[in-house]
Parts: structure tokens; sequence; C-alpha cells
């Protein structure tokens, strides 16, 4: 598989996935992913994304009762 970005050479590995919502930070350190060997350009499979998503729909729903809108 090649990067869209470099056409660099990707490999299987892992990557942080961060993101900034809804009034909370999310880090994950180590998220399997293709990973671009020449630029650090990070893919992430469906598998992996399906299970941010529903991390991301937990917190969603928990964070309701803590964070207030300004």
């Amino acid at each position: 598989m090649k990067c869209i970005y470099c056409k660099g050479e990707m490999v299987r590995k892992t990557a942080p996935f961060h993101t900034d919502r809804k009034g909370y930070h999310l880090l994950f350190d180590a998220i399997p992913a293709w990973v671009c060997g020449q630029c650090g350009e990070a893919y992430f499979e469906e598998a992996e994304v399906d299970a941010i998503q529903e991390v991301l729909r937990k917190i969603d729903k928990e964070t309701e009762k803590l964070v207030v809108a300004n």
C-alpha cells in the first residue's frame, strides 16, 4: 500500500489518535494503523475507526452530565 500524500510505503504499526470535542480531549497513544515509513501519515482501518467512534459516543453521552454549554 502506498501513502496518498508522498507515495511512501505503508507498514502496519500503531499511531496516536487525539480529538478535542464537546468540552473534552481524548488521546489514545497507540491505535493499530497503517503508517507511512516516509512521512509518518497514519491510516486507520474500519474496525479501529468503528471502535473509536463507539468510545466517542459513550463519552459524549456521559459528558452531557458534566459539561456546561457556554
